[in-house]
């Protein structure tokens, strides 16, 4: 691919984004693959070195702030007022409505996935409890001269905080999952609101 036909992808990509960024964008890319050429690489090598034109658009939508995205959309739309207007106003109460139940689901959605995260931590700080706990009565239990009592309870201990030390390991995967799945999301929520 050569220098020009980058670019061109590269705008075509980006349209939805304010035109000061895409044209800083462009001029930043460019000047990168100039960099490149005077380093002594060909021109389709020195594209080829950055990457795919799909990669960079999904790195720029993801750096680029949800605010400036709106902003845009509402700034572009705002040349097309006239008839939009009075329809917007005029579909006022079916649409506010429906827009407020969705946005009410997804945050209830949010809400319950992070609850199960929370759930899962919260055994697991219970397995831990009850293992220094149980580890705790076995010495009373010794001091007090039962030592089969004291032996058996100092097992449970070992045996549970083993159980808190797997149960640790599926917290921080199920979390940092979790946290993947939702930064997807709302990548993904951006990319919608960057294209309509």
């Amino acid at each position: 691919m050569t220098k020009s036909e980058f670019l061109s992808e590269l705008g075509k990509g980006l349209k939805g984004l304010p035109k000061a960024d895409v044209e800083e964008r462009l001029e930043f890319y460019g000047e990168m693959i100039d960099d490149r050429i005077e380093e002594g690489l060909t021109e389709r090598d020195a594209v080829a070195e950055i990457g795919s034109v799909d990669e960079v658009i999904k790195q720029i939508v993801a750096e680029t702030p949800l605010k400036k995205l709106f902003k845009e959309k509402v700034h572009n739309k705002s040349e097309e007022k006239g008839i939009k207007t009075f329809l917007v106003i005029l579909g006022f109460p079916i649409w506010f409505p429906l827009i407020v139940s969705f946005g009410a689901v997804l945050i209830a959605l949010y809400a319950v996935i992070w609850s199960i995260v929370i759930s899962v931590w919260a055994v697991e700080l219970s397995f831990l409890a009850s293992a220094l706990i149980c580890v705790f009565s076995a010495f009373i239990w010794l001091l007090r001269g039962f030592g089969a009592i004291a032996v058996s309870m100092l097992g449970v201990g070992v045996f549970v905080f083993g159980l808190s030390l797997f149960a640790f390991y599926g917290c921080l995967a199920a979390t940092k999952g979790l946290f993947k799945l939702t930064k997807r999301l709302f990548v993904s929520f951006k990319r919608t609101v960057k294209e309509r």
